[in-house]
Order: C-alpha cells, then sequence, then structure tokens
C-alpha cells in the first residue's frame, strides 16, 4: 500500500482590491499557503510562474531548466518544487516537472477535491473511534 503526504495550508486573507494579475496571483500562492514570508526574492513564485507557464504549453520542466530560466541555483529550484509537491500541485513525469493540471481553476477544483477527501477521511476515523469509545 503507497502512503501519500500531502500538506494542504489554506490561508484565508482579503482579495486583492486592485485588478493586477500578478498581485492576483501571488494573493492564489499565499492563500493556498505556497509562499513563505522567508522567500524575500520570491523564488518560489517565480517557480510556480514558470510552471504556469509550461502547463499552458503542456510542456514539463526539469529542475535545470527552471534554475537556469530563474538564475537560482539547482538546489533552490528543487527545494521550491518539492514544497509545490507536497503541496500537491506539482507532479513529477521522469525527470521533469508540470502542474498537476493546466488551469488554475482546475487547480482550486482538485485542492478542493483533495480537502473534501482528507475530510472525509478525518469524519470516518472519528466515527470509529467515538464507537470504540462508546460516545
Amino acid at each position: 500500500m503507497v502512503i501519500i503526504h500531502q500538506r494542504i495550508t489554506i490561508i484565508r486573507k482579503s482579495k486583492p482590491v486592485e485588478q493586477n494579475v500578478n498581485e492576483e496571483l501571488l494573493w492564489l500562492g499565499d492563500a493556498l499557503g505556497l509562499f513563505s514570508m522567508r522567500d524575500r526574492d520570491k523564488s518560489c513564485f517565480r517557480v510556480f510562474i514558470e510552471l504556469l507557464k509550461a502547463a499552458k504549453l503542456k510542456r514539463p520542466l526539469s529542475s535545470d531548466e527552471i534554475a537556469l530560466r530563474l538564475d537560482l541555483t539547482r538546489g533552490t529550484a528543487v527545494h521550491h518544487i518539492n514544497r509545490l509537491m507536497c503541496s500537491g500541485i506539482v507532479v513529477h513525469e521522469g525527470k521533469k516537472y508540470l502542474l498537476r493540471v493546466s488551469t488554475l481553476s482546475a487547480l482550486v477544483r482538485e485542492v478542493q477535491k483533495d480537502l473534501a477527501r482528507t475530510f472525509d477521511d478525518l469524519a470516518e476515523i472519528a466515527s470509529e473511534i467515538d464507537q470504540r469509545l462508546g460516545l
């Protein structure tokens, strides 16, 4: 049996007031808990954008390609790719990476399904524990 660990963080915050694609993308990533305050040069955001561009072209990217395009070390690129993979929004095909789906709206729907499945599992286990404890 394969055990999948996925960390999904949802942060409720006010939507951007002004319509600006860059600000909206930052808000979306922040709301999904993808970017940390420690990332001063927004390298994770830039990796996310690079993968979004690649998704539009349906062309997976290697960590070396991402690092080269963004002028990052390969280690930094891999660190951010792994973070995005742990959140469940990036998958790997061979030695290349891409967003799990090709649009942001589909991505949000997939995260929503992941959360629903997790809450269903939580409710099932909680009910079983309640029964065993006679609650």
